[in-house]
């Protein structure tokens, strides 16, 4: 409540105290200047002071006048649809003649951009990091879960040796204290956390934000060490057909299809279309010679349809998306009849008396998953042309999830229904120094789930309120104040604060701080599927509360060039401190998998330091450096967080030839080494911690362009580093030290691929 009230005497207070008062009126003429030695009179230009709502438009003859604000100084904008902007710095002037010249871009040109493939906003008060298209294209990006191997700030690990699932890390915290969001709706969350990095194909995503710290409150309450926004292919402005085909040594093989339509000025449509699939004799490889399958056989159907209009004050956008995935891993006898092994064992023979020995065909051991969703979503926003600083915008969805799957005899059946609505008004107090965010939310989430002999169902129902001020400093200091409150009908009330501060030390110099909370409510199954791949009993000790965590972050960003060219560096630093965190606690008894609610203490801090450059023309290198301190009372004992890293290290450089025809890239990282819990005690009982080795993974591509085709060749894991016996006790699956969760390495080595791109503008 302190926090609402100061930002409202803030808000207030600037706005009174920034109320504008006007002296000279400044007169002028806005020409034509598009024709050679020709200029003419430019009607309906716009012309405005920025950072205000005072202006005017020319008139018949391309005259007007406007009052001039008093107050600091503030530049003249005169802008014209097709025509280039103009800027204008007035030092005592009162007639000005402005002459703009045509936007028009000539055909059969290539701009070669100088900037990086991944870049931190220059603008946004939140460290916020931008990979584009460019960045992507470093590496096959398969889906998205591929599409950070280049990128420093998130981790992609396999969760376990024997499912293929891949999971996130950020700030040394899972994925799921990440709100990952698809242009700016619920993406992967809830019966999704586990696969669904693989359910958004790269071929699909056009950028992706990453966000760390305290995110907004406009997108809700569930984020708590970050934000990753995801936008797809536009059907406005994307290729009319793009083809992507891609296969791999490894039996691997998928199709993408994306096509888009311009069927009016204000109507488009835009499909996006994949199938993959990696199975049969070709895509079952034991390397290791375990008898489990290196990596899952699976075959997935994916497809999204949707329709935008853009009219001139309403803006609008639906559709679809389907999906169906099947997965199945586990021995290799599990598909090959003729893999089974048989032993010998002792029964009791009636007709003798007594035990007889008798040929038996062991069980073999098998995991199989297979996903049905279908979601529905749609996008309204109302502009004001006249006054661009209002909109008001409703994004809604509606999400069928449905999941059957099996660990070796142990069942598990899934489901999640959801609605999502999210209103949202944005507006400004006085200036635009002075900008407003609010609006209402809803979620409602249905979820049933089944594991063996236990069921656990719930029904959360969400409404909330929020609000974001927004004062700026222009090219000086910006701070955001975001406050929410949701009704839990479980839970009860949620308030959720956040800041972000940004200052600007000089014009290439950004100093940022964060803090806020956040709250979420986990699934102890859906979200630790990785753990039942063992003979471990899932033990649930009490009633599961919600998770809730603060975290508090302090990033420096710094533009500059070196010896003449682009250069970068950021440092940052977060920690996240837990009142309430689900713990999964594989330590305490070697059996067991105990699920139950922070005893003590559970944070984590995260430092990073990335310097970007560009050493010659189409160069770019990209080194950085993390440490992870992350620590969780387990049992009664402040630990080492288990699969963390401490240290982490990324190296990225990639060059271009002229016009991109050629692209060679290469990325190599160097992961510390991680506690793995101990499943076996000495003989006094006592049952000490181990660590993995650190590794270094190595992956390059090159890819050749022509002018509709590229055609491309990689590389993973080049220097074909493995996890030694990933599987303890792999050839008694169904005995009682059998684990496959202890997963901290590559399960399977060096991989090549190829592929290939078709586009028609």
């Amino acid at each position: 409540m302190k926090l609402r009230s100061f930002a409202f005497a803030a808000c207030t207070l600037l706005a009174i105290t920034t109320i504008p008062t006007y002296a000279q009126t400044i007169t002028g003429t806005v020409r034509d200047g598009s024709s050679a030695g020709q200029t003419a009179p430019l009607p309906g230009a716009s012309i405005y002071w920025l950072g205000t709502t005072q202006g005017t438009t020319s008139d018949g003859e391309g005259k007007f006048s406007l009052a001039q604000p008093g107050g600091e100084h503030r530049p003249l904008i005169v802008s014209f649809v097709g025509y280039r902007s103009d800027t204008l710095h007035l030092h005592g002037q009162t007639v000005v003649d402005v002459t703009l010249r045509s936007n028009t871009t000539l055909q059969e040109v290539v701009v070669e951009s100088r900037s990086f493939g991944s870049r931190i906003s220059a603008v946004d008060p939140m460290k916020t990091e931008k990979i584009t298209t460019k960045e992507l294209q470093k590496a096959a990006c398969c889906n998205l879960s591929e599409s950070f191997e280049t990128n420093a700030s998130v981790d992609v690990s396999f969760s376990d040796a024997v499912t293929g699932a891949k999971q996130i890390q950020m700030l040394g915290l899972d994925g799921t204290y990440v709100q990952i969001n698809s242009e700016n709706l619920p993406s992967i969350r809830g019966l999704s956390t586990v696969y669904g990095l693989n359910y958004t194909p790269g071929t699909w995503v056009s950028s992706i934000d990453v966000g760390k710290g305290a995110g907004s409150v406009v997108n809700g309450y569930e984020s708590i060490t970050g934000q990753i926004n995801v936008e797809l292919q536009k059907p406005e402005d994307s290729e009319r057909l793009f083809l992507n085909a891609y296969v791999n040594d490894m039996g691997r093989g998928e199709i993408n299809l994306n096509s888009a339509h311009k069927l009016s000025k204000k109507w488009s449509t835009g499909a996006l279309l994949h199938a993959s699939r990696l199975g049969d004799e070709l895509g079952r490889m034991d390397r290791n010679n375990d008898g489990f399958l290196d990596t899952p056989m699976f075959k997935q159907f994916n497809g999204i349809n949707r329709w935008k209009y853009d009219g001139d004050r309403l803006k609008a956008q639906f559709g679809v998306k389907a999906l169906y995935e099947n997965r199945q891993g586990g021995q290799m006898a599990y598909y090959d009849k003729t893999m089974q092994h048989t032993e010998t064992v002792l029964e009791y023979d009636p007709e003798m008396g007594h035990e007889m020995p008798v040929e038996k065909i062991m069980p073999a051991y098998g995991t199989g998953s297979t996903v049905r969703r279908v979601e529905a979503f749609a996008k309204t926003g109302i502009i004001y042309p006249q006054t661009p600083y209002k909109g008001l915008g409703l994004v809604t969805s509606a999400v069928n999830h449905e999941q059957d799957a099996f660990f070796g005899n142990n069942p598990y059946r899934g489901r999640q229904r959801s609605l999502y609505a999210n209103l949202i008004y944005q507006t400004i107090i006085g200036t635009t120094d002075h900008a407003v965010k609010m609006g209402a939310s809803y979620l409602l989430d249905d979820y049933r789930e089944a594991y063996r002999d236990s069921s656990f169902a719930r029904t959360e129902s969400v409404p909330g309120v929020f609000g974001e001020y927004t004062y700026t400093v222009p090219e000086k200091f910006t701070a955001v104040a975001g406050l929410r409150t949701d009704l839990h009908n479980l839970y009860g009330p949620i308030v959720t604060p956040r800041l972000h501060l940004k200052y600007n030390l000089t014009p290439t110099t950004a100093l940022r701080a964060s803090a806020g909370s956040g709250f979420r409510v986990p699934n102890p199954i859906a979200e630790n599927t990785a753990v039942l791949v063992s003979s471990r009993e899932l033990v649930v000790r009490e009633t599961l509360r919600p998770e809730k965590a603060w975290n508090y972050g302090a990033s420096l960003t710094h533009d500059f060039t070196a010896l003449g060219r682009n250069a970068a560096v950021s440092f940052d630093f977060y920690r996240t401190d837990f009142t309430n965190q689900l713990v999964v606690d594989l330590d305490s008894d070697p059996g067991l998998i105990s699920i139950y609610n922070l005893q003590g203490r559970s944070f984590a801090n995260s430092a990073q330091v990335e310097v970007q450059f560009q050493p010659v023309p189409r160069m770019d290198v990209k080194a950085a450096y993390k440490f992870y301190d992350v620590k969780t009372t387990i049992g009664d004992q402040l630990v080492r967080r288990p699969f963390v890293s401490r240290d982490r290290v990324l190296f990225n450089v990639g060059y271009a030839t002229k016009f991109d025809k050629w692209k060679f890239d290469f990325t190599t990282q160097w992961i510390g080494a991680k506690r793995i819990p101990s499943k076996f005690a000495d003989a006094a009982g006592n049952r000490g911690f181990t660590f993995s080795p650190d590794y270094a993974l190595m992956n390059a591509q090159v890819t050749r362009s022509f002018r509709k085709w590229d055609v491309y060749l990689g590389g993973e894991n080049l220097g074909d580093f493995r996890q030694a016996d990933p599987i303890v006790d792999a050839g008694n699956p169904f005995g009682p030290n059998f684990d496959a969760s202890l997963n901290w390495g590559p399960i399977y080595g060096r991989m090549i691929y190829a592929g290939m791109r078709f586009k028609i503008k």
